[in-house]
């Protein structure tokens, strides 16, 4: 177009039939010239704006909704950096290690480590029912950079049962659910007991001569063998532990002779004879284990399903939930990892933030009542 036009208005005439052009004429020639100005620089911003992208950022300010969510998040007061994590992550685990919790806390952490090229370190806080654990995250600050690997009872019965130092509606921030831990009911053998049955015709015969351990006041190891002993109408005494290890410790030594636990923390020692597997502790039978009855088979009433979840405290970005949330979901879905885990009895079982906060609730109204009914206590 650019040299028809210039053919049309600027080709040469001869002198004799030259003529001053029309008022109409030089009115078009004006117009035309500007049109093409405006198409060549036009044409020159184009150029420069593929060759420099960058032109774009400077013309306006980006919009909420071209922000990636860190960007959102980084105006916010507790805002993470650009890149999240950029530093290591402390993992608290409020037990002593080799528990469920333990075990879980650590292969999370190993495969969050290769995933993000920043260390995820596990921290033992063992103590007071694992409100001590609990309570160091709840009061660090909401960065992102402070995890707990929480089961059931902090949330659930331990605000029941006793006095806790944090609100369990308010001090955390809910990640995910990670995994249900079926728990079971072992003896030790030398009490000659072969089920649960002869378990509870043993304790009324011989009353408070059977001690069971627990891996705290207001545990769920507790909470199971108080429900046993108000269901079967026995006495066995409580000897609370910090932790799970410890008490299995002494009950292989005989110091304490029932114990009711995490099935990945047992089995060892039930496969070689030196703890008897009577029963599981849950309201149905365990998948991997279906010849094995549950306690309610034999005495009613009793049943416990134990889940534990990642927390983080009150107030970190929604960025940083979502990231983390989204991730550990990542690592738990890998065939290995999850077939490993349901080797040592512990089934993966992610969640939203959103459901996990109403797990708490319902399961802290339910644990309630029940602690409630059978008037259980903490030491």
């Amino acid at each position: 177009m650019a040299l028809q036009f210039r053919d049309h208005c600027t080709s040469q005439k001869s002198p004799e039939r030259a003529r001053a052009p029309s008022k109409a004429k030089r009115l078009h020639r004006s117009w035309a010239i500007r049109w093409m100005g405006t198409m060549v620089g036009l044409a020159g911003f184009m150029l420069g704006y593929c060759a420099n992208p960058s032109l774009a950022q400077t013309s306006a300010p980006p919009s909420a909704t071209n922000l990636s969510p860190t960007q959102i998040s980084a105006s916010s007061p507790n805002s993470p950096p650009l890149t999240y994590p950029n530093r290591a992550v402390k993992f608290i685990v409020p037990i002593t290690p080799g528990g469920s919790n333990d075990v879980l806390a650590r292969v999370i952490g190993q495969r969050l480590t290769e995933l993000w090229g920043q260390s995820v370190v596990v921290d033992n806080k063992p103590g007071a029912g694992m409100n001590l654990g609990a309570d160091f995250v709840a009061k660090s600050a909401p960065d992102g950079y402070t995890w707990l690997l929480g089961a059931n009872n902090i949330f659930v019965t331990n605000p029941h049962v006793g006095k806790v130092p944090f609100d369990v509606f308010k001090d955390f921030s809910p990640v995910t659910q990670v995994a249900l831990v079926p728990f079971v009911l072992v003896v030790n053998p030398a009490i000659g007991v072969k089920n649960v049955a002869s378990l509870v015709e043993y304790a009324k015969k011989n009353p408070a001569s059977l001690n069971y351990g627990s891996s705290g006041n207001g545990s769920p190891q507790q909470l199971a063998s108080e429900m046993l002993n108000y269901q079967a109408g026995i006495s066995m005494q409580h000897v609370p532990y910090k932790g799970a290890v410890p008490a299995i410790t002494d009950l292989l030594g005989g110091r304490i002779q029932v114990f009711i636990g995490a099935i990945n923390s047992l089995l060892p020692y039930t496969k070689d004879g030196k703890l008897k597997l009577l029963a599981g502790a849950g309201a149905q039978r365990i998948g991997a284990f279906p010849d094995l009855p549950t306690i309610a088979e034999t005495v009613p009433g009793v049943a416990l399903d134990v889940w534990l979840g990642v927390f983080m405290p009150a107030g970190v970005p929604k960025e940083i939930i979502a990231k983390v949330n989204t991730d550990i979901a990542r690592v738990l879905i890998i065939p290995e990892v999850k077939t490993n885990l349901a080797l040592q009895g512990i089934e993966v079982a992610t969640s939203t933030p959103e459901a996990l906060s109403q797990t708490i609730r319902e399961d802290h109204a339910r644990w309630g009542r029940v602690i409630q009914a059978t008037n259980i206590k903490a030491d």
